[in-house]
């Protein structure tokens, strides 16, 4: 098995209401990367991405850009052990 790692995202900047946490999703689950999306009550987005290195790090730097409608301001990112996630969710 390739070995896994996890990244733990907060991103800011107009990143609700711009289906910013259905394109996350839908890119994860094209990368082939685990882990969850959601909204906080401070504004921000807040994900778990899981999965190869190469795949979870590209999945950080598409966080940097995002949906379409977004404006990221700041993507900051801490990274964890892994924690056997299995496939790809926002929640609510």
């Amino acid at each position: 098995m390739t070995e896994r790692t996890r990244a733990h995202v907060f991103v800011s900047g107009t990143v609700q209401g711009v289906y910013y946490r259905a394109n996350t999703r839908d890119t994860a689950r094209e990368k082939g990367v685990d882990g969850w999306v959601e909204n906080l009550e401070d504004g921000r987005v807040e994900a778990a991405f899981e999965g190869p290195e190469d795949a979870v790090e590209s999945m950080i730097e598409w966080c940097h850009t995002g949906s379409p409608a977004a404006e990221v301001d700041d993507v900051e990112v801490e990274y964890e052990e892994p924690q056997s996630e299995d496939g790809f969710e926002i929640r609510y």
